[in-house]
Protein backbone atom coordinates (compact mmCIF):
# COMPACT_ATOMS: atom_id res chain seq x y z
CA UNK A 1 0.00 0.00 0.00
CA UNK A 2 2.84 2.37 0.93
CA UNK A 3 4.64 1.60 -2.33
CA UNK A 4 1.54 2.48 -4.32
CA UNK A 5 1.11 5.70 -2.33
CA UNK A 6 4.74 6.66 -2.86
CA UNK A 7 4.36 5.90 -6.57
CA UNK A 8 1.35 8.19 -6.84
CA UNK A 9 3.28 10.95 -5.05
CA UNK A 10 6.38 10.45 -7.21
CA UNK A 11 4.55 10.80 -10.54
CA UNK A 12 3.18 14.33 -9.89
CA UNK A 13 6.63 15.38 -8.66
CA UNK A 14 8.33 14.18 -11.84
CA UNK A 15 5.59 15.69 -13.98
CA UNK A 16 5.91 19.01 -12.15
CA UNK A 17 9.68 19.07 -12.68
CA UNK A 18 9.20 18.45 -16.41
CA UNK A 19 6.70 21.31 -16.62
CA UNK A 20 8.96 23.71 -14.72
CA UNK A 21 12.11 22.85 -16.67
CA UNK A 22 11.38 25.22 -19.62
CA UNK A 23 10.96 28.11 -17.17
CA UNK A 24 14.20 27.14 -15.42
CA UNK A 25 15.98 27.03 -18.78
CA UNK A 26 14.54 30.42 -19.73
CA UNK A 27 15.82 32.10 -16.55
CA UNK A 28 19.17 30.31 -16.76
CA UNK A 29 19.68 31.35 -20.39
CA UNK A 30 18.81 34.95 -19.56
CA UNK A 31 21.80 35.03 -17.18
CA UNK A 32 24.31 33.71 -19.75
CA UNK A 33 26.47 35.62 -22.17
CA UNK A 34 26.28 35.03 -25.91
CA UNK A 35 29.15 32.55 -25.97
CA UNK A 36 27.92 30.37 -23.12
CA UNK A 37 24.33 30.40 -24.41
CA UNK A 38 25.42 28.56 -27.56
CA UNK A 39 28.05 26.35 -25.95
CA UNK A 40 28.16 22.65 -26.80
CA UNK A 41 27.27 20.72 -24.71
CA UNK A 42 24.82 23.20 -23.14
CA UNK A 43 25.11 24.05 -19.45
CA UNK A 44 22.16 24.04 -17.08
CA UNK A 45 23.52 26.81 -14.88
CA UNK A 46 25.50 29.84 -16.08
CA UNK A 47 29.18 29.65 -15.14
CA UNK A 48 29.46 33.43 -15.09
CA UNK A 49 25.99 34.90 -14.38
CA UNK A 50 25.39 38.35 -15.78
CA UNK A 51 22.55 40.87 -15.78
CA UNK A 52 23.78 42.46 -18.99
CA UNK A 53 20.90 40.96 -20.98
CA UNK A 54 18.35 42.63 -18.71
CA UNK A 55 20.11 45.99 -19.04
CA UNK A 56 20.10 45.61 -22.83
CA UNK A 57 16.37 44.90 -22.82
CA UNK A 58 15.64 48.17 -20.99
CA UNK A 59 17.93 50.05 -23.38
CA UNK A 60 16.29 48.66 -26.53
CA UNK A 61 12.65 48.54 -25.38
CA UNK A 62 10.63 51.01 -23.35
CA UNK A 63 9.76 48.38 -20.78
CA UNK A 64 7.93 50.66 -18.28
CA UNK A 65 5.64 51.87 -21.07
CA UNK A 66 5.09 48.33 -22.39
CA UNK A 67 4.25 47.04 -18.91
CA UNK A 68 1.84 49.93 -18.38
CA UNK A 69 0.13 49.26 -21.72
CA UNK A 70 -0.22 45.52 -21.06
CA UNK A 71 -1.42 45.98 -17.48
CA UNK A 72 -3.98 48.64 -18.47
CA UNK A 73 -5.37 46.60 -21.37
CA UNK A 74 -5.38 43.33 -19.40
CA UNK A 75 -7.02 44.84 -16.30
CA UNK A 76 -9.72 46.58 -18.36
CA UNK A 77 -10.52 43.49 -20.43
CA UNK A 78 -10.58 41.25 -17.35
CA UNK A 79 -13.02 43.59 -15.60
CA UNK A 80 -15.30 43.69 -18.66
CA UNK A 81 -15.14 39.91 -19.12
CA UNK A 82 -16.02 39.33 -15.48
CA UNK A 83 -18.94 41.76 -15.71
CA UNK A 84 -20.41 40.46 -18.95
CA UNK A 85 -19.84 36.81 -18.02
CA UNK A 86 -21.42 37.22 -14.59
CA UNK A 87 -24.53 38.98 -15.92
CA UNK A 88 -24.97 36.53 -18.81
CA UNK A 89 -24.25 33.51 -16.61
CA UNK A 90 -26.90 34.64 -14.13
CA UNK A 91 -29.43 35.16 -16.92
CA UNK A 92 -28.84 31.71 -18.38
CA UNK A 93 -28.80 30.00 -14.98
CA UNK A 94 -31.55 31.70 -12.95
CA UNK A 95 -33.89 33.55 -15.34
CA UNK A 96 -36.57 32.03 -17.56
CA UNK A 97 -37.06 33.40 -21.06
CA UNK A 98 -38.01 32.00 -24.44
CA UNK A 99 -35.23 30.22 -26.31
CA UNK A 100 -32.82 30.31 -23.38
CA UNK A 101 -31.29 26.88 -23.99
CA UNK A 102 -31.09 27.37 -27.75
CA UNK A 103 -29.37 30.73 -27.37
CA UNK A 104 -26.93 29.26 -24.87
CA UNK A 105 -26.03 26.38 -27.20
CA UNK A 106 -25.46 28.79 -30.09
CA UNK A 107 -23.33 30.91 -27.79
CA UNK A 108 -21.23 27.89 -26.83
CA UNK A 109 -20.86 26.95 -30.48
CA UNK A 110 -18.90 30.15 -31.04
CA UNK A 111 -16.09 28.61 -28.96
CA UNK A 112 -15.43 26.19 -31.82
CA UNK A 113 -14.76 28.98 -34.33
CA UNK A 114 -11.03 29.76 -34.55
CA UNK A 115 -10.14 33.39 -34.04
CA UNK A 116 -8.19 33.37 -37.31
CA UNK A 117 -11.49 32.87 -39.17
CA UNK A 118 -13.07 36.08 -37.88
CA UNK A 119 -9.99 38.30 -37.72
CA UNK A 120 -10.51 39.83 -41.18
CA UNK A 121 -14.20 40.81 -40.72
CA UNK A 122 -13.33 41.94 -37.20
CA UNK A 123 -10.59 44.21 -38.55
CA UNK A 124 -12.99 45.64 -41.16
CA UNK A 125 -15.53 46.32 -38.41
CA UNK A 126 -12.94 48.10 -36.26
CA UNK A 127 -11.85 50.18 -39.27
CA UNK A 128 -15.43 51.26 -39.97
CA UNK A 129 -15.78 52.27 -36.33
CA UNK A 130 -12.55 54.25 -36.51
CA UNK A 131 -10.88 52.14 -33.81
CA UNK A 132 -7.76 51.08 -35.70
CA UNK A 133 -4.54 51.64 -33.71
CA UNK A 134 -6.42 52.36 -30.50
CA UNK A 135 -6.69 50.77 -27.09
CA UNK A 136 -10.47 50.55 -27.48
CA UNK A 137 -10.10 48.65 -30.74
CA UNK A 138 -7.59 46.36 -29.05
CA UNK A 139 -9.75 45.50 -26.06
CA UNK A 140 -13.29 45.68 -27.40
CA UNK A 141 -13.35 42.28 -29.20
CA UNK A 142 -12.07 40.56 -26.04
CA UNK A 143 -14.59 42.01 -23.59
CA UNK A 144 -16.97 39.03 -23.98
CA UNK A 145 -15.98 35.42 -23.36
CA UNK A 146 -18.13 32.43 -24.26
CA UNK A 147 -16.09 30.26 -21.90
CA UNK A 148 -16.58 32.83 -19.14
CA UNK A 149 -20.35 32.75 -19.62
CA UNK A 150 -20.31 28.95 -19.48
CA UNK A 151 -18.17 28.93 -16.31
CA UNK A 152 -20.37 31.47 -14.53
CA UNK A 153 -23.58 29.74 -15.63
CA UNK A 154 -22.37 26.46 -14.16
CA UNK A 155 -21.32 28.17 -10.95
CA UNK A 156 -24.68 29.89 -10.54
CA UNK A 157 -26.61 26.69 -11.29
CA UNK A 158 -24.96 25.24 -8.19
CA UNK A 159 -26.53 27.92 -5.94
CA UNK A 160 -29.38 26.36 -3.91
CA UNK A 161 -32.79 27.37 -5.19
CA UNK A 162 -33.97 27.87 -1.59
CA UNK A 163 -31.74 30.94 -1.19
CA UNK A 164 -33.31 32.55 -4.23
CA UNK A 165 -36.85 31.71 -3.10
CA UNK A 166 -36.19 33.16 0.35
CA UNK A 167 -34.89 36.38 -1.22
CA UNK A 168 -37.99 36.61 -3.43
CA UNK A 169 -40.24 36.22 -0.37
CA UNK A 170 -38.34 39.11 1.24
CA UNK A 171 -39.15 41.22 -1.79
CA UNK A 172 -35.83 41.01 -3.61
CA UNK A 173 -35.79 41.39 -7.38
CA UNK A 174 -33.50 39.68 -9.88
CA UNK A 175 -30.83 42.39 -9.70
CA UNK A 176 -30.69 42.30 -5.90
CA UNK A 177 -30.48 38.50 -5.95
CA UNK A 178 -27.63 38.77 -8.43
CA UNK A 179 -25.71 41.31 -6.33
CA UNK A 180 -26.43 40.00 -2.82
CA UNK A 181 -26.52 36.23 -3.37
CA UNK A 182 -25.12 35.08 -6.69
CA UNK A 183 -21.94 37.15 -6.86
CA UNK A 184 -20.70 36.45 -3.30
CA UNK A 185 -21.21 32.72 -3.75
CA UNK A 186 -19.41 32.74 -7.11
CA UNK A 187 -16.22 34.47 -5.98
CA UNK A 188 -14.07 31.34 -6.59
CA UNK A 189 -15.33 31.09 -10.16
CA UNK A 190 -14.83 34.81 -10.71
CA UNK A 191 -11.27 34.54 -9.43
CA UNK A 192 -10.53 31.59 -11.70
CA UNK A 193 -12.00 33.40 -14.68
CA UNK A 194 -9.93 36.46 -13.81
CA UNK A 195 -6.73 34.37 -13.89
CA UNK A 196 -7.55 32.71 -17.18
CA UNK A 197 -8.67 35.97 -18.78
CA UNK A 198 -5.60 37.83 -17.58
CA UNK A 199 -3.28 35.16 -18.96
CA UNK A 200 -5.11 35.12 -22.29
CA UNK A 201 -5.08 38.90 -22.75
CA UNK A 202 -1.53 39.35 -21.44
CA UNK A 203 -0.19 36.77 -23.91
CA UNK A 204 -2.33 37.91 -26.85
CA UNK A 205 -0.22 38.49 -29.95
CA UNK A 206 -2.21 38.02 -33.16
CA UNK A 207 -4.92 40.62 -32.58
CA UNK A 208 -2.53 43.30 -31.25
CA UNK A 209 -0.32 42.62 -34.28
CA UNK A 210 -3.25 43.33 -36.60
CA UNK A 211 -4.84 46.30 -34.82
CA UNK A 212 -1.89 48.21 -33.28
CA UNK A 213 0.65 50.09 -35.39
CA UNK A 214 2.10 52.77 -33.09
CA UNK A 215 5.15 51.68 -31.04
CA UNK A 216 3.94 53.63 -28.00
CA UNK A 217 0.67 51.62 -27.95
CA UNK A 218 2.24 48.16 -28.27
CA UNK A 219 1.80 45.49 -25.64
CA UNK A 220 4.63 43.31 -24.34
CA UNK A 221 4.22 40.24 -26.62
CA UNK A 222 4.08 42.48 -29.68
CA UNK A 223 7.17 44.44 -28.66
CA UNK A 224 9.10 41.27 -27.77
CA UNK A 225 8.75 40.07 -31.35
CA UNK A 226 10.88 43.04 -32.41
CA UNK A 227 13.84 41.51 -30.59
CA UNK A 228 14.08 38.79 -33.23
CA UNK A 229 16.55 39.93 -35.87
CA UNK A 230 16.19 39.16 -39.55
CA UNK A 231 19.49 37.27 -39.72
CA UNK A 232 20.62 37.00 -36.10
CA UNK A 233 18.76 36.86 -32.79
CA UNK A 234 20.28 37.58 -29.39
CA UNK A 235 18.58 34.71 -27.60
CA UNK A 236 19.88 35.47 -24.08
CA UNK A 237 18.35 38.95 -24.37
CA UNK A 238 15.09 37.45 -25.69
CA UNK A 239 15.04 35.09 -22.71
CA UNK A 240 15.62 38.02 -20.34
CA UNK A 241 12.71 39.96 -21.85
CA UNK A 242 10.48 36.88 -21.73
CA UNK A 243 11.36 36.32 -18.08
CA UNK A 244 10.26 39.86 -17.27
CA UNK A 245 7.03 39.35 -19.20
CA UNK A 246 6.19 36.16 -17.28
CA UNK A 247 6.53 37.74 -13.82
CA UNK A 248 3.05 39.41 -13.70
CA UNK A 249 1.35 36.19 -14.83
CA UNK A 250 3.21 34.21 -12.17
CA UNK A 251 2.20 36.70 -9.47
CA UNK A 252 -1.49 36.65 -10.44
CA UNK A 253 -1.52 32.86 -10.63
CA UNK A 254 0.24 32.33 -7.29
CA UNK A 255 -2.18 34.69 -5.55
CA UNK A 256 -5.35 33.09 -6.94
CA UNK A 257 -4.29 29.53 -7.82
CA UNK A 258 -6.55 27.83 -5.26
CA UNK A 259 -9.62 29.34 -6.83
CA UNK A 260 -9.09 27.51 -10.13
CA UNK A 261 -9.49 24.03 -8.66
CA UNK A 262 -12.42 25.04 -6.48
CA UNK A 263 -14.30 26.72 -9.32
CA UNK A 264 -13.84 23.84 -11.75
CA UNK A 265 -15.04 21.38 -9.12
CA UNK A 266 -18.25 23.35 -8.62
CA UNK A 267 -18.68 23.97 -12.35
CA UNK A 268 -19.47 20.31 -12.96
CA UNK A 269 -22.06 19.88 -10.20
CA UNK A 270 -25.05 20.95 -12.29
CA UNK A 271 -25.65 21.38 -16.00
Amino acid sequence: MNRKTNGFKLFPTIFGILLLFPFFWMVSSSLKNGVEAFATPPTLLPKHPTLENYRNVFQILDMPRLFLNSIAVSATVVFLQLSTSAFAGFAFARLNFRGKNAIFMVYLATMMIPFQVIIVPLFIEMRQLGLIDSYLGLGLPMMVSAFGVFLMRQAMLAIPRELEEAAIIDGAGSFRIFIAIALPLCIPSLAALAILSFMSVWNAYLWPLVIIFSPEKMTLPLALSNLHGENLTDWPMVMAATTLAVIPIAIVYLVLQRQITQSFLTAGLKG
